[in-house]
């Protein structure tokens, strides 16, 4: 089992930068997938990023290539998103995620194929 604890939140005008991190317990976070979704008022959670095991194979939505980028360090047990060139639409509570897949387990865009969660952090890019 593991914990998530998201950070990094906040109040950014638009093409401004944030990170957030995702801060995990346990010994067993390498064994992990790793994602990021976030969810808008009145809207369903969607994917952003995730991260394999390793840290070699990214995926993203494609509505943040080029401007988001996910990274993991396994030995300080966190992953992180770099938001660069933000715009309004990007306005949502931010979730870490951890998916339990079997080692070299394909990543996945889906809510339901993560196992936990962290409480969500809010971001809020202004026009």
């Amino acid at each position: 089992q593991v914990q998530l604890v998201e950070s990094g939140g906040g109040l950014v005008q638009a093409g401004g930068s944030l990170r957030l991190a995702c801060a995990a317990s346990g010994r067993t976070f390498s064994s992990y997938n790793m994602g990021w979704f976030r969810q808008a008022p009145g809207k369903e959670r969607e994917f952003v990023a995730a991260i394999n095991q390793g840290g070699g194979t990214t995926l993203y939505v494609d509505s943040v290539k080029g401007r988001f980028g996910i990274s993991r360090d396994n030995a300080k047990n966190t992953v992180a998103l770099q938001m660069n060139s933000l715009k309004p639409e990007d306005t949502a509570v931010y979730y870490c995620a951890a998916d339990a897949t079997v080692w070299g387990g394909a990543l996945s865009r889906r809510v339901r194929d993560y196992d936990y969660w962290g409480q969500g952090t809010q971001v809020t890019v202004s026009s």
